[in-house]
């Protein structure tokens, strides 16, 4: 998957930021651990998904991109695969759930993207949004399911395997697999001594729980501060396969694991983050021991937080 990312990177370079690797002395003071923060939450629309959603479009025929795009997402995915459409003139239509927070699905409709509710859930309105795309004959863009999108995900690894060569872990929250699928395939073709550690949720642990099974699941999930990561996996995603490929250590973080993480880069790093990017530096966080004398990163994924964890946050 090397070369594909590769050119995904060559393809979205005009649009995408390369965000910065730095490092943190106060996450874990006097550890001996060197912890590097990838600064995402600084890409284009406030995530990482920018970046999918860019390579995704750029891979457009002609006829495809005249008759616009559909994807799914309650956030951030929707925001990028918007903002992405807007930059080539291109309509788009952002299926959302009952759980949208109406201050995110404002921002995706500022982008320019038609909003349209369906079901009560992330998955149902998934499933509605290929549905709508498959009758009226127009691509969908999922949040994971689709190698593209995987590619430009994974122009992480490709930069921060540029910024930092020996890596010994990188810590990356999983929600269907995409990301930590695209940063795990990039870095394990050219440094696969590098740990890749993937960091759930306890209340929303979807892909764990179906690599455990072996198979894709239906897992119950309770409301989490990670919003991103929360939603049931599609049927058939190319993510589960990939993510048991590439993913070598799973650590499962509480709901006060990660509003802690999330009140700590505040105080130390003065960044207010989303529960998904501080679910990845909770994980990091309760296994800090292991990884004494070593250099790890942590991606801090996104920073739209959302007016509801705001208020738990404040």
């Amino acid at each position: 998957m090397k070369d594909a990312i590769d050119a995904a990177y060559r393809r979205i370079a005009p649009l995408v930021r390369e965000t910065p690797l730095e490092e943190s002395s106060g996450l874990a003071p006097d550890s001996g651990v060197t912890v590097l923060l990838k600064l995402e939450h600084l890409q284009r629309t406030g995530s990482f998904k920018f970046r999918g959603a860019c390579h995704r479009i750029s891979r457009l025929s002609p006829g495809e991109a005249a008759a616009g795009v559909v994807t799914a997402s309650n956030g951030n995915h929707g925001l990028g695969v918007a903002a992405a459409a807007q930059a080539r003139g291109i309509a788009a239509e952002v299926y959302v759930s009952a759980q949208v927070s109406p201050a995110k699905a404002r921002r995706i409709a500022a982008h320019g993207a038609r909003i349209h509710p369906a079901g009560d859930h992330p998955l149902a309105a998934e499933l509605a949004a290929r549905r709508a795309a498959e009758e009226s004959g127009r691509i969908f863009i999922s949040p994971y399911n689709d190698a593209d999108v995987i590619a430009g995900q994974g122009t992480i690894g490709l930069e921060l395997h540029r910024q930092a060569p020996r890596l010994d872990a990188v810590f990356v929250a999983v929600g269907g697999g995409g990301l930590i699928g695209g940063i795990g395939a990039y870095l394990k073709s050219v440094s696969p001594e590098t740990e890749i550690a993937g960091c759930w949720p306890e209340n929303s642990p979807v892909l764990y729980q179906c690599l455990r099974a072996g198979r894709i699941v239906d897992v119950p999930e309770r409301p989490t501060l990670s919003e991103s990561t929360a939603g049931g996996l599609e049927p058939e995603s190319i993510t589960l396969d990939l993510c048991r490929r590439v993913i070598d250590r799973s650590v499962l973080v509480s709901e006060a694991e990660i509003l802690a993480a999330m009140r700590l880069v505040a105080e130390t790093e003065h960044w207010i983050v989303e529960g998904a990017a501080a679910v990845a530096v909770a994980a990091f966080l309760k296994e800090t021991r292991r990884y004494e004398g070593k250099t790890v990163a942590i991606v801090i994924c996104g920073r739209n937080v959302s007016p509801e964890v705001l208020g738990q946050l404040l």
